[in-house]
């Protein structure tokens, strides 16, 4: 027998014995036409309180090299990465005790719209620039990646951006939660100057990482 069954007949068998006693039982005071009662109810919603999250922004999806600073053996190309913003609005209790996040940034190859040769990414560079950390001291942005035909400029770093190169980065995601950094950077191509004419697309995939 379900459950359900069983209480409906206890229920019923509780009914038939008040029936029983009735006839000995005074009947219930009856209200006064037009009396009435009211019954307060109340509740308390408390605030939903939704996790903090670490997240990455990106102001565009597409930037424009134009030629600027060539020389007789190197061309140049030029742009600017739009503002990336990382955005984290845990609280220090939210983040994993001793993390740390940072954004990386790598290209592909350029390749061309009419089959020209492709012109790899170690031909691309970067010189992050740090728009708002905070005041913590604690974001920092990326040191300036140079590409395969310059001389480097810190130890290996001419390297292009074919591998993941840092944009900007905290060693203590705790002290810095609960709000926001922006940075962007200085896009350069270099090139030989025999380089083939025509147009040419690279994709630069940034990652959010901690």
């Amino acid at each position: 027998m379900s459950r359900r069954k069983r209480n409906r007949m206890v229920a019923a068998g509780a009914a038939g014995v008040l029936l029983v006693g009735s006839a000995v039982v005074p009947s219930p005071a009856l209200a006064e036409p037009g009396d009435s009662g009211e019954v307060k109810v109340t509740v308390d919603i408390e605030e939903v309180q939704e996790p903090g999250v670490l997240a990455l922004s990106i102001a565009g999806d597409s930037v424009a090299l134009t030629e600027d600073g060539s020389t007789l053996l190197v061309r140049q190309f030029v742009g600017g990465l739009p503002t990336v913003t990382v955005t984290d609005t845990r609280t220090a209790d939210g983040t994993p005790e001793g993390a740390a996040w940072a954004v990386l940034g790598s290209a592909t190859d350029f390749v061309g719209s009419a089959g020209q040769p492709s012109i790899g990414a170690e031909h691309l560079g970067w010189k992050p620039r740090l728009l708002d950390g905070g005041d913590t001291g604690l974001v920092s942005a990326g040191e300036e990646v140079v590409t395969a035909l310059d001389e480097p400029t810190q130890p290996g770093n001419n390297v292009g951006l074919v591998d993941q190169e840092l944009l900007v980065s905290t060693f203590a995601s705790g002290t810095v939660a609960g709000d926001a950094y922006s940075v962007d950077a200085e896009l350069f191509l270099r090139t030989p100057a025999d380089v083939a004419a025509g147009s040419y697309t690279s994709t630069l995939t940034l990652s959010l990482f901690e």
